[in-house]
Parts: C-alpha cells; structure tokens; sequence
C-alpha cells in the first residue's frame, strides 16, 4: 500500500559488533544538507551499531555537501566524484567541475574518489564517451592522491574492467553495490577489489548477488545502504538509512552460514582497509 511505504522502517535489533556503512548519501533529502538533521540520523545508525559512514557525493553540490558533513562529525569521512550519469550531462563543464572535484579532494577528511564508473542503464551510446572520460580523469585523481577509487557499475561490466586495466593498477577499488554474479565477482577480486553489497543481496530475484557473496574472500566483503536508496528486505521500496545496515549483515551471514558478529568484526575492518586505514 502507498501510506506503508511512506512509513519509516523500525530500527532493527542492534548488532553486537559495530560495522560500517561504507556508501550512504547522508545529505540526499536533508534540507540544504541540514546537520542537525544528518546528527539525528548518525544516531540512530550507532544506536544499532553502525558506527561509522562513508559519505559519498554524486555531484559537485554533493561532494562539497559530504566533506562539510565529514568535517562536522569525527565517525564520517567522504567521498567525492561527478556520478557518470551527471557526467553525460555536463557537457563542455565536465573538466571545469572535475578539476573543482580533484580540489575537494586534497582534503584530508576526503578518504575516496566516487563514486564514478559507467552506467548504461540511464545513458545511451551518445553519453558514454564523456562517461569514460570522466571515469579515467577520476581514476586519475584517485592515483595521485592516494584516494581509494568507488566504482559505479550499471549494466557495463566489461567496460568498466577494461578501462581499468588500460589504466596503472589502483592500491586499492570498491566496487560499490555489486550488480554482478559470481563469474564477474572473481573477475573483480583477481584485480584486486573489494565487492560491497548493498540491500540489493536480500531481494528475491537477487540469486546472482548471493552467489557473488558465497564466492568472495571474507576480507573483501563490505556493507554499504546506497540511502536513502535499496532498502533491504522485509521493508524494500522504503526509505533507506545506515540504520538498517543490520537487515542486510544478518542476511548475509545467513547466506555464508556464519555467525554475525564474526562477520560484522570482519567487514568493519575490511572498510578499514578499503578506505586506506587509521580513519577514526
């Protein structure tokens, strides 16, 4: 029904080890990136045991957003990028806002370049070029800055691997909200990535991404909402938030036959790892 699914999901039954949401849009919605609003909803988040987020812009306004939300709050920390469908629509501005991106990213609270990669679900033939352009500039940006590269991927698999291995190999990637199957999972992980499952892994008709799941190494696995986007089941169609982070471990550690807090300690300090360590 419409009104259930405007309704607020309930927080879920903590977890016994804190884990991290390692890709999340805080200020999506917020008005006008409001803090207090963004505190609120980190709150809620640790109160479950999601103790630490990634924060991660889209955009130019989004990036900016993410590193004043990241400066405000020590268990944040940001990621900056132009989303390559906003790539494809930027135009003779792409560069320009770019080069503002690659300046967001000397800042030291700036732990990831993305999330970028391609998209072929939202733009056709005539954006991608400008969507490889960008992908390479940010993997540029990545490499020089010793920022960690948060890889978009949507219905271009192949292409995204083959910019990556045209490009100097990257110390470390994320492959955010993996959409692929086992096949590509192994694909992925022989380059050296660490797969993030988002609420995604819980649906229904998601028995691709369970596998991919049964197929990677315990330290490569990381957890991510994608929120206010991907709500895991029993509340899909919902509004997401880091604070529903414990539905999607749960489900995994089911899918693994492991034990969840062996799990949660694992993907907390593989995000560790993932976003270049020693962060809060």
């Amino acid at each position: 029904m419409a009104s259930d699914r405007n309704e607020i999901p309930p927080a879920p039954e903590p977890l016994a080890v804190a884990v991290a949401d390692n890709h999340c849009h805080l200020g999506y919605g917020a008005k006008g990136g409001d803090l207090d609003q963004i505190g609120a909803a980190l709150a809620v988040a640790k109160a479950v045991g999601v103790t630490r987020v990634v924060d991660v812009g889209y955009d130019l306004a989004s990036s900016q957003g993410a590193v004043e939300v990241a400066h405000a709050f020590s268990n944040v920390v940001a990621a900056v990028a132009i989303h390559p469908n906003d790539a494809a629509r930027l135009g003779h501005d792409l560069d320009h806002v770019i080069d503002q991106i690659e300046t967001l990213a000397t800042d030291p609270v700036v732990r990831a370049i993305g999330e970028t990669g391609l998209d072929y679900f939202r733009t056709g033939e005539s954006g991608r070029a400008a969507q490889h352009h960008s992908f390479r500039r940010h993997i540029d940006i990545a490499r020089r800055h010793g920022r960690t590269l948060v890889i978009h991927d949507r219905d271009s698999h192949d292409d995204v691997l083959g910019v990556l291995d045209s490009e100097d190999p990257l110390e470390r990637v994320v492959m955010h909200c993996f959409s692929g199957d086992a096949e590509f999972a192994k694909k992925c992980l022989d380059r050296g990535a660490f797969l993030s499952f988002a609420g995604t892994v819980t649906f229904k008709n998601a028995q691709n991404l369970r596998d991919a799941l049964l197929v990677t190494p315990r330290d490569r696995i990381l957890v991510e909402t994608d929120a206010p986007f991907l709500t895991p089941e029993p509340y899909r169609g919902r509004r997401n938030a880091s604070y529903l982070i414990p539905h999607t471990v749960r489900f995994m550690a089911d899918v693994l036959k492991t034990d969840v807090d062996g799990l949660c300690a694992d993907i907390d300090s593989n995000t560790s790892a993932a976003f270049g360590g020693g962060w809060f």
